[in-house]
């Protein structure tokens, strides 16, 4: 099952880059792809979302056109996109971690579903900001802009990624709420009793 649902979010995150829209003069574009990413760290959890994302990133190592407009990683490697790939991997261990242990939180203190979906919400923002701080890190490296002018270029893309960022925690609450049996994240230890014995 935890193969099979790596395998699932990887193929996911890789069709949502057939929406790509080149935006400002650094080449960086609008995509869904980055929605994908928070998608797998809320449902599946740090590991298991981590692993999709470098799945879907592996993939493009070996030519395979994974990333927005079709393009292997293989080729965004030496581009000034290459930061926002990274950030993609560092957000799913992250924030999938965090979300992993917040929604366990949540479902054994039985707290309301909205507070997860708040919750989620600002770990989505907290994606997206992981991600503009290593893209801008990329965008320096690889251009001869500077942190402010780099960080700049994100600017066009906060309301889309504000919305994707909802959007995503929406799914994700509905999804862990709907399916917990089949989100390894939605699943709960089984404490040990004395009736165990």
């Amino acid at each position: 099952m935890d193969l099979a649902l790596i395998a699932v979010f990887a193929a996911l995150i890789i069709v949502l880059g057939a929406v790509s829209i080149p935006v400002g003069t650094a080449g960086v574009p609008i995509v869904l792809q980055n929605m994908g990413i928070l998608l797998a760290a809320f449902i599946l959890g740090g590991t298991r979302g981590g692993l999709a994302v470098a799945l879907f990133l592996g993939v493009g190592l070996v030519g395979v056109p994974n990333l927005a407009g079709w393009r292997p990683t293989l080729a965004a490697l030496p581009g000034p996109t290459v930061g926002y790939l990274v950030g993609y991997l560092v957000t799913a261990f992250l924030i999938g971690y965090a979300a992993d242990r917040i929604i366990r939180s949540h479902r054994r203190s039985g707290r309301s579903p909205i507070a997860l979906l708040v919750t989620l919400i600002i770990l989505g923002l907290a994606g997206i900001a992981i991600q503009y701080l290593c893209g801008t890190i990329g965008l320096m490296a690889r251009t001869p802009l500077d942190f402010t002018a780099a960080l700049a270029t994100n600017a066009p893309f906060i309301p889309g990624d504000l919305a994707k960022a909802v959007v995503a925690a929406i799914i994700a609450a509905g999804a862990i709420r709907a399916v917990p049996d089949l989100i390894p994240t939605a699943k709960l230890p089984i404490r040990h009793t004395a009736a165990n014995d």
